[in-house]
């Protein structure tokens, strides 16, 4: 259970049982620490192994801030050193994911991180995270698909190289396209025409939004870049005006509690807005994040919506079902999903 207080057996199945969706998970963020030790041992890199967790996992001691969060990812990158071990970490990310109950995976990365340590091409990265994610979805049945991710931080040619190799990649399973990055200092408004080319080129478009910023930056993620749906979004409560906007054009918000929590977005994970969002009428899904870092699995995330925010069963069932609506499938496969999603989740509301 890592973060939080461990709970019944009789509970823990019980959450464990809700099939689940996730829409917003980082590859990057999402790598298990024994793997890690094995990689260093493997290339030779030098890791103080008696307190690594507390370089790449956040600790109960760690400051809330997202500098602290976003420091582990900077030591993540320092193990991105062959294509075995992409393929290999993007492997095991599905296969955690298939245990702990997920049916539909849409799993995001960042082909400049995976790509700088060692000077792979953007398209090779691509390749081999798909490759690896094809594998794993035949083993564990989880259905997978993938996003691109780009950073604010970096130039705009770098996310036109982005989405030109991942157009040509489409009919693999690369489905997104994502805007991530540190959205105070950064804005997203010279990303418009990528996103454009990325909307005219078939891809789906999510943007990180609203989480260390305000209100004004899901409207411009909405307005500018056509986001279908938003990573995080939760300060969209502060204006009515957007929650209308949000609402009205059907956006999905890409909800990742304990994140927000460890980043200091929320001071606390019973104030978090998630129950808010949803009696505003928003469309929500809930989400890891980065998982390995976090220390959780969604299960965690469900129990959380739960027991910590008191959210009603029925809505976090409808959370479920929001999640597969909003996939960056095709229509009828949506469809199909939230269809085979329910007989259990109904299942579910009857065992209370």
């Amino acid at each position: 259970m890592g973060w939080y207080p461990r709970i019944s057996t009789g509970q823990l199945s019980f959450y464990r049982a809700i099939p689940k969706v996730e829409l917003h998970r980082h590859l990057e963020g999402s790598l298990r620490l024994n793997t890690l030790l094995e990689i260093a041992r493997e290339h030779g890199l030098t890791i103080p192994e008696t307190h690594f967790s507390s370089l790449v996992q956040m600790q109960k001691d760690d400051p809330l801030t997202f500098a602290n969060f976003l420091g582990k990812f900077q030591t993540l990158r320092i193990f991105y050193r062959s294509p075995e071990v992409i393929t290999r970490i993007t492997r095991e990310a599905i296969v955690d994911a298939a245990e702990d109950g997920v049916k539909y995976l849409e799993l995001r990365f960042t082909p400049m991180a995976l790509s700088r340590l060692q000077g792979f091409s953007f398209g090779e990265v691509m390749d081999w995270v798909l490759e690896a994610a094809q594998e794993a979805e035949r083993q564990t049945h989880v259905i997978t698909r993938l996003i691109v991710s780009v950073n604010r931080h970096e130039p705009v040619s770098v996310a036109e190289e982005v989405i030109r190799q991942a157009v040509d990649r489409k009919s693999r399973g690369i489905v997104g396209f994502d805007l991530a990055g540190n959205e105070v200092e950064f804005p997203a408004r010279p990303f418009a025409g990528v996103f454009r080319e990325a909307r005219e080129s078939g891809l789906h478009l999510t943007v990180h939004a609203g989480e260390w910023g305000g209100p004004e930056n899901v409207r411009e993620a909405i307005e500018v870049l056509g986001a279908e749906r938003i990573g995080h979004g939760v300060r969209v409560m502060e204006d009515p005006r957007v929650v209308d906007l949000a609402r009205e054009r059907h956006v999905l918000f890409e909800v990742c509690m304990t994140s927000n929590f460890q980043t200091g977005v929320v001071p606390s994970l019973q104030r978090h807005p998630l129950p808010q969002m949803v009696e505003a009428g928003l469309n929500v899904s809930i989400n890891t994040d980065d998982p390995g870092i976090s220390r959780i699995t969604l299960t965690d995330e469900y129990r959380v919506a739960l027991e910590e925010m008191g959210m009603p069963v029925a809505a976090l069932v409808n959370c479920v079902l929001a999640a597969a609506l909003g996939s960056f499938q095709p229509p009828e496969d949506r469809v199909a999903l939230a269809t085979q999603l329910q007989p259990t989740l109904n299942k579910v509301l009857r065992n209370l």
